[in-house]
């Protein structure tokens, strides 16, 4: 027998389709914000997948991956129901910015409060009217500010959460603790698996981890078997159990000579810094063995700024 569900006060059948909002916040002109929430369901019972993206308003390339994960139709499913909430932070999204409009980094005020600011509001409404309904959740970001992140999922040291993540087709999987106060820590007390997906960087539209973004989505559908086929070519992923940040140690120009994504020798030159005058020319020297991933595109760099991310298997 299919699960009563109830989302949003709007009763969700078995093999229907429906487009609700989260109301919660309006701008300083009284114009209401709502963030759109896409349900399929299938005529045939299976678990819940929530796909979403841009809790911080400037990872637009998640945002584009939900977005054609809709387009194309891979969110109608033969089993069970995806929920795809494509662009969490609209706020942050309208400015270009990845905060609320509180100044609060909304994955940062979980799970939030009836009564706090503005960010710990939507927060709680979120967790509340949306997560007891699901089982497993795949939240897409990107690297912050020039920061390229190498195609990746990020999970907990658990080994049913790493099983899953390995059948996903990802070139990379973390393990990482999950982060005080974020929505992936406040899902998995909820008792929901969640994998965080990390690809690109802020403000920029890569094709390349877009379509590994939707790749990924589809080998999820298919292990959870919400789908019986599989076109996909597999991928055995790299396990990284630690990282560790090569840093500018003076600010001038940079430039870098290594490959996101590319296995590096402690040693190895990564890129050099410059001052516009020429008076010094450094190297930036991995600090480690490794596999790069997470690259700074910046063409100036403060001393002390990440410049790579050097993951450790």
């Amino acid at each position: 027998m299919s699960k009563v569900m109830n989302i949003l006060g709007t009763e969700i059948k078995p093999g229907s389709s429906h487009k609700l909002s989260i109301d919660i916040a309006k701008l300083y002109t009284n114009t209401q914000i709502e963030v759109p929430v896409i349900i399929e369901r299938s005529k045939k019972d299976g678990p819940t997948l929530l796909l979403t993206a841009g809790i911080h308003g400037d990872e637009v390339n998640g945002v584009e991956i939900v977005r054609q994960i809709i387009a194309q139709g891979i969110n109608k499913t033969e089993f069970g129901t995806v929920i795809c909430i494509p662009l969490v932070n609209v706020f942050g999204f309208l400015n270009g910015t990845r905060a609320f409009p509180d100044g609060r980094d909304l994955n940062r005020v979980f799970p939030g409060s009836k009564s706090g600011s503005l960010a710990s509001r939507f927060a709680h409404h979120l967790l509340n009217a949306i997560i007891p309904n699901v089982d497993y959740v795949l939240d897409f970001h990107t690297g912050g500010a020039q920061r390229f992140n190498i195609t990746q999922i990020r999970i907990n040291q658990d080994k049913e959460t790493l099983a899953i993540a390995k059948k996903m087709n990802i070139p990379f999987i973390l393990l990482s603790e999950n982060r005080k106060d974020t929505f992936r820590e406040s899902c998995v007390k909820m008792g929901k698996m969640v994998f965080l997906f990390e690809g690109g960087k802020a403000m920029f539209l890569d094709k390349v981890v877009t379509q590994k973004g939707i790749n990924t989505t589809k080998s999820l559908l298919n292990e959870l078997k919400l789908n019986t086929s599989s076109e996909i070519e597999e991928i055995t992923p790299i396990i990284i159990s630690k990282s560790k940040w090569a840093r500018a140690s003076k600010s001038g120009m940079y430039r870098s000579y290594a490959t996101n994504g590319a296995q590096i020798k402690k040693g190895e030159i990564l890129g050099t810094i410059t001052d516009p005058f020429g008076q010094f020319e450094i190297n930036i020297k991995a600090p480690c063995n490794g596999h790069l991933i997470c690259a700074n595109h910046a063409p100036m760099v403060n001393q002390g700024d990440a410049i790579f991310n050097i993951g450790i298997e």
